[in-house]
Parts: C-alpha cells; sequence; structure tokens
C-alpha cells in the first residue's frame, strides 16, 4: 500500500505514523478467511483507511456477504480521506470513543510507535516509560468479540514480558512475523480472542524470544495453515459513539444518514399536520382551561376583532396554599398547626404582535 499523499511521508512517521505497506496487506489477508454475514472490522488507528478497506474488499471477494469497517484517525487530514474509505470513521482520539465491549470480529491494530511523551518527559512515578503500542492494546483488547481475529502491527522489539504476558493472556493460536517490508522493524501478529486466563507460559517466551530477536520468519506470501476465520457479529447491535463530535463531523453525519434521523418523519413526530379544533359547546371553566393550558393545547397566534395580533403560550405551575390553625387546649397551651394545599395555577403569557408602542411587550394572563 503505498501513501495517498507521499509529500507528507516523512512528517507521518515523525507523528508515529507507519502505514502499512502492500506486501504485508497481501499476506496478511491470505491468513484470513470468513463464512460471516455482516462482519465488524474496526481499525483503532486507521490512517487514511487504506489498509483495512483492502481486508473489507479481500473478504468481499472469497464471500463475505457484507462487512461493516470502522475507523478511528485522531489526524484531521488522513481521517477525512478515511471517510471516503470505509463505512464509519470516526475524526478523534481512540479515548474519545465509546464502542461496545466483545463486539468486533476483527481488530486490525497498527498503533502509533513510540514513548509517550508527558509533562515528565514520558516519565511516570516509577521512572518508567509507557509505549503507545501498550496503551492501544489494553484500550482495543476488550473490543474482540470472543473467536474474533486479531491482526497487529508493532515493532518486533516492543514484544516485551508485559507485552507478551497480555497478548497470550486474551488470545489463543497466537503467532507472530516479521513484515516483508523491514524499513520500520514491524511484526505482524496473529491472534483469536478467549477469555482472559492465566497466560501460556510457553506463548509469552515464545513472544518474548521474538522480540529478542530470536525465531524471526517472514510473513508468508501465501498463508499455508488453516486460516484464521473472523466470525459473525453478536446478535447486540454495536455502539460507536464520539463523546466530543465537532461541528464538521456532526454535519457530514447528519447529511450522510439523514434517512437514518427524525428529519423525515417530522410532521408524523412533532404532529404538525393536527386536525382543525373544534369550538366547545360552552364557555370553558377554569377546570377546563388549567386541563387545556396543562396539555399545550392554547398556544400560537390568535387575533382580536380591533386587529390585536398575539403570540399565546399556556402554561400551568404550582403553586402552595398555606394555612395556619390554632387550637389552646384546657391547660392554656396553645398548638398552631400549618397545612401546606397544592393548588396547580393556570397561566396565559403572550407576546404583543400589533404593530405599535406595544409592539413586544409580554403579557401574562393569571
Amino acid at each position: 500500500m503505498a501513501l495517498i499523499f507521499p509529500r507528507l511521508a516523512n512528517n507521518f512517521v515523525k507523528n508515529g505514523y507507519y502505514p502499512t505497506d502492500s506486501l504485508t496487506i497481501a499476506g496478511i489477508t491470505s491468513a484470513l478467511s470468513t463464512s460471516a454475514v455482516d462482519p465488524v472490522l474496526l481499525d483503532p488507528c486507521c490512517g487514511e483507511g487504506a489498509a483495512l478497506r483492502d481486508v473489507a474488499e479481500y473478504l468481499e471477494r472469497i464471500g463475505a456477504s457484507y462487512q461493516r469497517s470502522y475507523g478511528i484517525e485522531v489526524d484531521s487530514e488522513r481521517a477525512w480521506h478515511a471517510k471516503t474509505q470505509l463505512d464509519v470513521v470516526a475524526h478523534a482520539d481512540v479515548h474519545d470513543v465509546m464502542i461496545s465491549p466483545r463486539s468486533v470480529g476483527l481488530l486490525f491494530l497498527n498503533p502509533p510507535y513510540g514513548d509517550v511523551v508527558s509533562d515528565k518527559a514520558g516519565l511516570g512515578d516509577t521512572g518508567k516509560k509507557e509505549r503507545h503500542e501498550k496503551i492501544f492494546a489494553r484500550r482495543t483488547f476488550q473490543l474482540l468479540q470472543f473467536g474474533g481475529v486479531l491482526v497487529l502491527i508493532i515493532p518486533f522489539y516492543v514484544l516485551d514480558h508485559e507485552l507478551a504476558t497480555l497478548i497470550a493472556r486474551n488470545f489463543d493460536r497466537v503467532e507472530a512475523f516479521m513484515a516483508p517490508e523491514q524499513q520500520f522493524k514491524q511484526a505482524v501478529i496473529f491472534g483469536v480472542k478467549r477469555r482472559s486466563s492465566s497466560p501460556d507460559s510457553k506463548v509469552v517466551q515464545k513472544l518474548e524470544a521474538f522480540g529478542k530477536g530470536d525465531g524471526h520468519v517472514v510473513l508468508p506470501e501465501v498463508w499455508p495453515g488453516e486460516p484464521y476465520e473472523i466470525p459473525d457479529p453478536p446478535a447486540e447491535p454495536l455502539t460507536f459513539t464520539v463523546a466530543r463530535l465537532d461541528a464538521e463531523q456532526l454535519s457530514y453525519e447528519v447529511s450522510r444518514l439523514r434517512h437514518a434521523t427524525l428529519w423525515p418523519r417530522f410532521n408524523q413526530v412533532i404532529r404538525t399536520d393536527t386536525t382543525a379544533t373544534r369550538r366547545p359547546l360552552r364557555s370553558l371553566g377554569k377546570w377546563h382551561l388549567a386541563l387545556a393550558l396543562a396539555a399545550g393545547q392554547i398556544s400560537g397566534m390568535v387575533s382580536a376583532k380591533d386587529g390585536r395580533r398575539y403570540l399565546v403560550k399556556g402554561d400551568t405551575f404550582k403553586e402552595k396554599d398555606r394555612k395556619r390553625e390554632y387550637e389552646t387546649d384546657a391547660d392554656g397551651n396553645v398548638k398552631e398547626t400549618v397545612i401546606d394545599t397544592d393548588k396547580f395555577v393556570p397561566a396565559i403569557r403572550a407576546i404583543d404582535f400589533t404593530p405599535g408602542p406595544t409592539y413586544g411587550s409580554i403579557l401574562t394572563i393569571r
């Protein structure tokens, strides 16, 4: 996979962005298979979206009836390009996106590389640096459904005891290969999500040795063994919600998914096409007036015979009617009783729309 924007390649690398090359994508896709209906694919660091798009197109070629591809990208330019490649893309930080756990069939994770930079120059209280790769692994491994497939692309030397244990605790059928393109010394790790339990010590040792440079095998161009099967989606619908959505993305999503909003059914929901009302048989009493106000039936533009026009809105609010009663017993002691009674008071407020000096005045009728 070549960069869509080759002139920005150096800047992408400096920002921890290492796009997956075409040879590595070809090797990864050859290891995947699915007979699922509507499997869910997620790339939480999707860049321009080309890598997951290639995976989705491959799955379609081998018989997947349909797949839903989701991406998250923190860089604005890459995120907006990815929106043209994948079904749903959020321009956001992965920690600002709420995704239902155990809902993803394929997790394609090529996280930013390097140490986290903080006010303490990347040092925590213990003096230990934290890596982006481990942060993203802890954040996203929980999103895979049981039986879901992990494709993890990281520098091989990041595989220390901590990360190897995390992978071994969460995945079966763990395999590690070196990527065909070795500019960034990347490893490709496969696994099948299982319920977290005690890690397999043999898997931990194998991954640690791989991280130290032992047992390196290049990812085969054609997968020789049993493929990794992407499962059917779970019964519960996927939740994919951005906690902080900017105005540009909101406008884009509303225009793209207009059929999924309430606007096409505005008249049905708001009842703007209500039938004409009929005059009551007799004048309304206070009780009728309160009910009509509470139901919101007294509102709108009204006109008087002398030309006055008002925008009227009725409402009902509650007041307390307080009464005090005093009682004196045989010994001369006085007992005070306070009785609070709730009263529902109707009120009509109107804005004067009559041209003239009273235009805009607010009237209250109680």
